[in-house]
């Protein structure tokens, strides 16, 4: 990820955790641009305490075979340790029309 940023400014410009930070915004606002789409089927399920939570019209755009979208009251990051039966509940969800 620090290549992509380092032909606009000089090694060292940035820490590490700066260039983790500016990465996942790349990933979240500019996924067509930096991030192609993934081949497969996706759910995407959004805890309010992540760092960002995503919105579907987004997650439409970024993920054109998305087939679960799910919004929750409680939850973050760490959603698996959060909330282990409301995420394994989740998953299972999400990927039932797969079965």
């Amino acid at each position: 990820m620090g290549h992509e940023i380092g032909h606009f400014f000089p090694p060292g410009t940035f820490t590490e955790s700066q260039l983790a930070a500016y990465g996942t915004a790349l990933w979240n606002v500019y996924p067509k641009v930096h991030h192609p789409s993934p081949p497969a089927r996706i759910a995407v399920s959004v805890f309010p305490d992540e760092l960002y939570p995503a919105p579907r019209s987004w997650a439409e755009r970024a993920y054109p075979k998305l087939i679960h979208y799910n919004k929750f009251n409680k939850g973050g990051h760490f959603a698996a340790w959060e909330q282990p039966q409301l995420f394994s509940e989740e998953v299972r969800t999400g990927f039932r029309s797969l079965r």
